[in-house]
């Protein structure tokens, strides 16, 4: 049987404007990215590691945690409004032509995801593996009552449809990307050029292990969760009865 090729490529994009070099700052003494690299290597059916950065010394810091950082994203996919998948698509192409490397499945690791764990990406390969999606990704439960504001500041319910329903237990379950993992088959990302591709399917984790680090105040919840990771984990399966 011929093993499939998966690239892992994890985003770190320099010039992050609310948390300043964001992706190599320390967290709880190591560089961000260091987490992120640290996975992708630990899942053996991981082909190559693969850093898509525009800074030199991200990649620096990223081959010395074992990650692959060949080349630097161009400027023009580098700015606030460059899209991840045009950039991914770019590392693509550049690795067929240059090396004539064409992996089966791309996976998207973020670096601000911290609370990801190994598993979250296993369970995504393994649910990909079974067949039937062109894209597994990870979500995490969010509240079932959505709310917006109108151009008059009055709070406007979302789900219409549900609104006579007062039993919280009676409204329909929602979630959110959280941005730990996403799988996708390469021919569905190249021909569609999206991530979310037409069929995907989603592996659901902890809403407290989905802190995205885009403030301050995400970064400082996110050390706080990370250094009581196995207690708070240990609590949650008590408070389910699951002693």
């Amino acid at each position: 049987m011929i093993k499939q090729k998966i690239l892992a490529i994890i985003p770190a994009r320099s010039g992050s404007k609310r948390i300043p070099n964001k992706n190599i700052k320390n967290f709880l003494g190591k560089p961000l990215l260091a987490y992120t690299v640290e996975q992708a290597l630990a899942c053996k059916f991981i082909n190559r590691v693969f850093i898509d950065t525009d800074s030199l010394k991200i990649a620096v810091i990223a081959k010395k945690y074992g990650a692959e950082a060949q080349w630097l994203r161009p400027m023009s996919l580098a700015d606030d409004k460059a899209k991840v998948v045009d950039s991914i698509i770019y590392h693509l192409n550049k690795l067929k032509k240059e090396q004539n490397y064409e992996p089966d499945y791309v996976m998207i690791l973020q670096v601000t995801s911290p609370l990801r764990e190994v598993d979250d990406i296993k369970s995504c390969w393994q649910i990909m593996k079974k067949g039937g999606a062109t894209t597994v990704l990870t979500v995490c439960p969010t509240q079932p009552k959505l709310y917006h504001l109108d151009y008059n500041n009055f709070l406007k319910l979302v789900n219409a449809s549900e609104r006579a329903m007062n039993n919280a237990q009676a409204w329909s379950v929602n979630y959110i990307l959280n941005g730990c993992v996403y799988i996708i088959k390469t021919d569905a990302l190249l021909k569609e050029k999206i991530i979310i591709t037409k069929k995907t399917k989603a592996v659901v984790c902890e809403k407290w292990r989905s802190v995205d680090l885009d403030t301050p105040e995400d970064w400082a919840l996110a050390e706080l969760l990370y250094k009581n990771k196995r207690g708070i984990a240990k609590r949650i399966k008590q408070l389910h009865g699951n002693k």
